[in-house]
This record gives structure tokens, sequence and C-alpha cells, in this order.
């Protein structure tokens, strides 16, 4: 009971957020499109490179789900500097994150990803322009669950109301079904390290280098989206990890996982993937030790910074949030999948 009070307990801290930054996400899917992303990382150039990164950030694609939106970036002209570069930034951070990141590890946490995500994404893409190779575009699928996932569709001019529709049928149909998975197991994480996990084990990586190096072994091969990695994030800190030791986590799982990598390796080849993962590892480890740093001479105390954040939403809303969040778990990975198992089964025996 006790451990289920904790994944309950951060249920109740992600939810609001989390609502908010889906509704933003079926904002941008509403009106962003395809041609105004290739207008900008067309060349292969440190400006396309940095329009790539800079673009990236608020979108509201998974880590699998982008491979194939860049490939298809590449194919239509974009550089692999560019392309590599939105690989990065992208899943890295959006707008769904941003707002649970606010409301799971406080305000500056939240200037400081997608910061660092920003940053991490132009030295990827400026390191590939200048040490990469250029090859031929294999088309990609995407490792994602639901099929529209990263996907690009050439549509006929709609309404304002037909376009939000559309928006907020995608957030909340197709996104939420990409992560669903993965943030209900990022919810459970979260409370058995908040339950189970001494605080001094977790108090041993404050600031520690070796900690940091640890995160990159832990985050590398996981699939874990942006947004499901802050509740494991959020309990690390609580239980006393630097701020710096949980942004490498935060940087590194949601862009690099084995799935993605082998899809990279086939497109950029084996000495892009290489540069990838290295400056990623890199930086992560660099903002990771400015992370720290700042907290430090800022004075700023990372879990006040969390309990003051989770007090600016009345209790009312946070379990009605977290009972519609709740919902659309078990909605997508309960209800829907015994629907398609025993559905075809009774196509079968008809």
């Amino acid at each position: 009971m006790e451990l289920l009070k904790e994944i309950w307990k951060l249920t109740l801290e992600a939810s609001p957020y989390l609502l908010i930054g889906f509704v933003f996400a079926g904002v941008i899917k509403a009106f962003l499109k395809d041609e105004f992303i290739q207008k900008f990382i067309g060349e292969k150039s440190t400006k396309s490179v940095f329009w790539a990164s800079l673009i990236g950030i608020p979108l509201p694609i998974c880590s699998c789900g982008v491979v194939p939106v860049a490939t298809s970036l590449k194919k239509q002209g974009a550089s692999s500097g560019a392309s590599m570069s939105f690989l990065v930034s992208t899943p890295e951070t959006g707008v769904d994150s941003i707002a649970i990141t606010y409301g799971m590890l406080g305000g500056f946490m939240t200037l400081v990803r997608p910061i660092a995500a920003f940053f991490t994404a132009i030295a990827v893409g400026i390191t590939e322009n200048i040490f990469g190779e250029e090859t031929k575009v294999q088309e990609v699928k995407s490792c994602c669950a639901s099929s529209s996932c990263g996907s690009k569709e050439v549509v006929a001019e709609k309404s304002l109301t037909e376009k939000l529709k559309e928006g907020f049928v995608y957030s909340f149909t197709d996104l939420f079904a990409d992560i669903s998975k993965y943030l209900a197991i990022g919810l459970v994480i979260g409370g058995m390290i908040s339950y189970l996990i001494p605080t001094d084990v977790i108090q041993s990586f404050d600031g520690n280098v070796l900690g940091m190096v640890g995160m990159l072994f832990l985050g590398i091969p996981l699939y874990i989206c942006a947004t499901s990695s802050t509740p494991i994030a959020a309990a690390l800190l609580l239980k006393g990890m630097s701020p710096g030791t949980a942004l490498v986590f935060l940087l590194v799982g949601p862009a690099t996982n084995i799935a993605s990598l082998v899809i990279i390796q086939k497109v950029f080849g084996k000495k892009s993937t290489a540069l990838y993962l290295g400056v990623i590892a890199i930086c992560s480890i660099i903002f990771g030790m400015l992370t720290d740093y700042l907290f430090q001479i800022l004075g700023i105390n990372p879990i006040a910074s969390i309990q003051e954040t989770n007090e600016m939403i009345p209790h009312w809303l946070a379990f009605g949030s977290s009972v519609v969040v709740v919902g659309l778990i078990f909605y997508f990975e309960v209800f829907k999948k015994l629907k398609v198992k025993f559905g075809s089964k009774e196509n079968v025996i008809a």
C-alpha cells in the first residue's frame, strides 16, 4: 500500500502539467507545416543546424517516431548535420515534457532541460557537418506504437476549428498511445525509487562524475521518452540525487535507445552514429556538471523548488487530472489491446 501511495503521489504531481502539455502539443500539431521545417534546415550549414535544433525543441514526437521524420527531411534535401540535430532536440524535450518538468522538477530545471537539449543538438549537428559522411537515404519505419507517429500527410487547407480538432485528436490518441506504456513504467519506477531505495544510496551520486557516467550506461540503451523519464528523475531528486546527475539521465535516455540507434546506423552510417552517441554523452556530462554548479552558486534547493510548484495546483484539479491520465493509460494499454485481441479471435471464428 505504501508503494501504491508513492506511485499515486507522483501521478498527482505530474498529471495536471501533463494534460497542459498535451493541449499545447495539439496546437503545435495543428499549425506547424512540413514546409516550414524544410525551409529552415535544407542546407549544409551551421544556420540549418541551429534552426533544426530550435524547431525540434517544442515538437511532441517520441524518440522512435522522430527517426522517420528526420529521414524524410534528409530525403527532401536537409543536411545530415541538420537532420541529426533534429534527432537530438526533438526527443530530448517537447511541450508535453516541458510542462511536466515544471510540475515535477521545478522552474529552474524547466529552463535548464530544453537549453541543454538545444546546445547538445547544435554540437551534434556541427560535429556531423565537419566529421560525418553524407550517405544515401534509406526509407525507415517508426518503432512507435501508433501507425501515425511521426508521419507527415499532405492535406487540403482546413478551417481553424478543423485544425485544432485534428491536433487535439492526434495529441490525446496517437501521441498518448505512443507514450502511455512508458509513462506508466516511469511512474511505477519513480514510486519504487521513492519507497525502496535508501536516501543515502542516492545521495552517493551527489555531484559525482562517476555517478553521471553511471546514468549514461543506464540511459543509453533504454527506450524512454522525455515525458516518462521525468517521474524517475523527480524521484531521484527527492531522494537526494544532484540535479546535474538527474539531467544526464533526462538528456541521454530519450535521445538514445537500442532500437533508434540501429535505425540511425542504417540511415547515417556507423561513423555518424558513433559521433552522435559520443557528442551526446560528452555534452550530457558537461551540462550535468554545469547544472550542479548553477544550483550551488544560486543557492537553489531542488527539493524546495519541486515542492513549491506542487503547491500551485489545487488538490481537486490534481486528482481529476490524475483520473483522466490513469483512465487514458488503462484505455490504451489494457482495454484497447484486449479489444483488438478478442476482436481478432472473433474474426478468425467468423
